[in-house]
């Protein structure tokens, strides 16, 4: 591995929030689905990208995990700007409007180039920081979040980039930044020397009078012979479920709801747009940085415990709230908040419970939860519209996050490798 020569950890943020924002791109892929079904895709096929992506990336970030102690977190960094740069390149030169050469290039390369990136700037941060894992890593990942929002705009409302310039030279010049922006916040993405630690910091394990035992580093193979791997795994995917059930049917859900209440459809549809655009967006972003301080406050389990309870207890009663304004962007606000949360704590809790030495390797499987929750909740909630009973979708979810929350409640770390 790399050993750093930083002399303010500082740069280390930096870095990891430039590569964070690159990555966000693929929650920014519906800005070019209008275009792409005018051009005769059908919606199945603008949603299979982003499929095609997410899965790329949930599947390509376990082998970046096994990649990591092998060619160090710069190289890996590296790679993952040089892949998803590519992929965006080669669409935009290549690609056209054409489904096969997008898919490829966009959802399989630009996927992958996610995935090889995503985890370097959460390992290297804990590293960096021991004494602030929770807010590091959600200052991190929050870069992610805000990215999607930055791209969407840069490409729509405030650029222009689509309307003025077209969806292939858009890409080219996506690909071009990603490229540049994720080389630069790789150079400070280096391990510190073994056994570093910041000046005056003393492990709570070293603490006099602690009571807090210190954590074994365990490989992946042991990880997943423990049933703490399998009760986070859970607890994530019900978690990621209900947030991602929400995003699909943010827009669909509220406009049914409000049309209902005797608004327009122009007005509904404009309301809830603003909840998902604006209200929920935000605060995914925000959440993502306030439950990675807290944690380092409360403690990763209980934070997520809290995040999980109350994020069941809003699902559910969003099928009443989203048909009145206020109430529906309170509802997006509060939904988007604690989502935001899953992306600061499991990593945290990842360490917490198995080491921070291999977090690399460990958080790709950890992260497989996601997508499982890709799958299953989106699933539901379009089954259930179709069926005319989105309240359940709502209800079910809700129910898993309190299971969830019960669930994480019994995780201690194992007691010995």
């Amino acid at each position: 591995m790399s050993n750093g020569n930083i002399k303010n950890r500082w740069f280390v943020v930096i870095g990891a929030i430039l590569i964070q924002l690159c990555l966000g791109a693929i929650y920014a892929w519906s800005v070019f689905t209008p275009k792409l079904v005018e051009a005769n895709w059908t919606k199945a096929e603008t949603q299979a990208v982003f499929a095609a992506g997410l899965a790329l990336f949930a599947i390509v970030m376990v082998i970046a995990g096994r990649l990591l102690p092998k060619w160090g977190p710069r190289k890996l960094a590296f790679s993952g700007g040089i892949v998803l740069g590519l992929g965006y390149l080669l669409a935009g030169l290549f690609g056209g409007t054409n489904f096969w050469s997008i898919f490829f290039f966009i959802g399989i390369i630009g996927g992958s180039g996610i995935g090889l990136a995503y985890v370097v700037p959460i390992a290297v941060g804990m590293r960096w920081f021991p004494d602030k894992k929770g807010l590091i890593t959600g200052l991190a990942v929050a870069g992610f979040g805000f990215g999607a929002m930055f791209w969407v705009k840069l490409a729509g409302a405030w650029g222009n980039l689509i309307a003025n310039l077209g969806l292939s030279t858009t890409f080219t010049i996506y690909g071009v930044v990603f490229f540049v922006t994720v080389m630069i916040g790789g150079i400070w993405m280096v391990f510190p020397p073994e056994g570093w630690k910041p000046e005056g910091w003393i492990p709570p394990e070293e603490a006099k009078d602690s009571k807090t035992a210190k954590v074994a580093d365990l490989v992946s193979s042991q990880m997943l012979k423990t049933p703490q791997y399998y009760m986070i795994l859970l607890t994530f995917a019900f978690g990621a479920s209900a947030g991602l059930m929400s995003i699909g049917l943010m827009k669909l859900f509220p406009m049914q709801a409000l049309t209902a209440s005797g608004l327009s459809p122009a007005v509904a549809s404009g309301i809830a747009g603003t909840a998902m655009a604006v209200f929920f967006s935000l605060a995914n972003g925000f959440g993502r940085i306030a439950w990675g301080a807290m944690s380092d406050k409360l403690g990763r389990r209980n934070s997520i415990i809290i995040m999980m309870a109350t994020q069941g207890v809003i699902v559910i009663l969003f099928q009443w709230m989203a048909g009145t304004p206020a109430l529906l962007y309170l509802g997006a606000t509060l939904i988007g908040f604690n989502f935001g949360g899953n992306f600061a704590l499991f990593p945290t809790i990842t360490a917490d419970t198995f080491g921070a030495k291999f977090i690399g390797q460990n958080y790709g499987w950890v992260f497989l939860a996601y997508g499982i929750g890709g799958i299953f909740g989106p699933i539901l909630g379009g089954k259930l519209g179709d069926m005319g009973n989105f309240p359940l979708a709502f209800t079910i979810c809700g129910i898993l996050c309190l299971v969830a929350a019960g669930i994480i409640s019994m995780v201690k770390p194992p007691k010995s490798a």
